[in-house]
């Protein structure tokens, strides 16, 4: 079990059963009764299966993750179909497209702890699963003021991932953690993780000091780009220093700035002089922080309401129109509340 997730494309109702099958060993594996684990087997075939009707394919993302001591799966389907404008209306049980019995996404909505929908007439759809060990579990609310979700996939074919991320929070405020090793593979997981557990253990709160004592520590690794976004209650400002190509953007209602990084390899070469960027902190915004396994030309204004969504729902319209498939991806998406 760790934080990234598995991928698939789907293309072809023959893989249906196969991917059913890795799921259910998987919820089995991390605790999950047999009945749970069946009523996730009804869950995964109904995603799939709408995603060869209706949209000829797509992807599926899942992991098995821990929340409030909690084991749990999440699903993140994906899919460039014709989309619908309506979703509380697709949701009803009864409601059907094909002049079937319609009861595909209520039962999905029963059966599982979270499921949400964002769709655009034309551009897709992106859907959202959390499973839990029982169907009656609510997890409670966080009261941390940053909600965030990240999704991180490895580079094809590899079995670890050369991205990584941390959040810590504190009565002062809350810091983000954001690397890619260089390359990929091994190596790279390696560089990152060490960058991880400097940035975990370290009491430096400024980004600048942060970014200089991993970089003093990770030297015999193969090094890494990063960067940290800081908020500081009292003071009511980000501060933000990056090396390397993360791309991070905040978008405080409908505008956006991107901030931009040094140049430099963190544990190889890093600029003598290192500022923060200081941002006024408020509710409602939006930070955005991926790794190069994304293109950065995109807006969230392109996307009808996504404001409105969930940072797993915007994380995942973001992956679905910019992934890159040629690298490790990483992308975290935080609201303020």
């Amino acid at each position: 079990m760790d934080n990234t997730f598995s991928t698939y494309k789907i293309d072809d109702r023959s893989l249906i059963a196969f991917i059913k099958r890795e799921i259910h060993n998987l919820a089995l594996q991390i605790g999950f009764s047999a009945h749970r684990a069946a009523e996730t087997d009804i869950i995964v075939a109904e995603l799939t299966s709408n995603l060869i009707k209706y949209a000829s394919g797509g992807e599926l993302l899942y992991r098995a993750h821990v929340e409030n001591d909690q084991n749990l799966i999440e699903i993140y389907c994906l899919d460039n179909g014709v989309g619908f404008d309506n979703v509380a209306k697709i949701m009803n049980d009864g409601y059907s497209s094909s002049n079937t019995l319609g009861h595909g996404l209520g039962s999905i909505k029963r059966l599982s702890n979270d499921f949400q929908i964002y769709s655009i007439k034309n551009w897709g759809c992106v859907q959202y699963v959390k499973i839990c060990e029982t169907s009656e579990f609510n997890p409670p609310l966080l009261k941390n003021v940053l909600n965030y979700t990240t999704i991180a996939v490895n580079y094809p074919g590899e079995k670890l991932c050369g991205d990584g991320y941390y959040v810590k929070h504190s009565s002062k405020g809350f810091q983000i953690f954001v690397g890619d090793g260089l390359g990929h593979g091994e190596s790279a997981n390696e560089a990152v993780e060490a960058a991880i557990k400097v940035f975990r253990q370290t009491i430096e709160w400024n980004p600048t000091e942060v970014l200089r004592e991993i970089h003093s520590k990770v030297k015999k690794t193969r090094g890494l780009v990063a960067t940290i976004a800081s908020v500081d209650y009292k003071a009511e400002v980000w501060n933000i220093c990056g090396i390397g190509n993360i791309n991070t953007r905040i978008y405080t209602g409908l505008e956006n700035k991107t901030y931009t990084a040094y140049n430099g390899i963190i544990g190889h070469n890093i600029p003598r002089t290192l500022n923060s960027t200081i941002v006024p902190f408020k509710k409602h915004q939006i930070i955005v922080m991926h790794s190069d396994g994304l293109r950065t030309r995109w807006n969230l204004n392109d996307l009808t309401s996504i404001f409105k969504q969930s940072p797993g729902i915007i994380a995942a319209s973001l992956f679905k129109e910019n992934i890159r498939g040629t690298d490790d991806a990483t992308i975290l998406v935080g609201k303020i509340i």
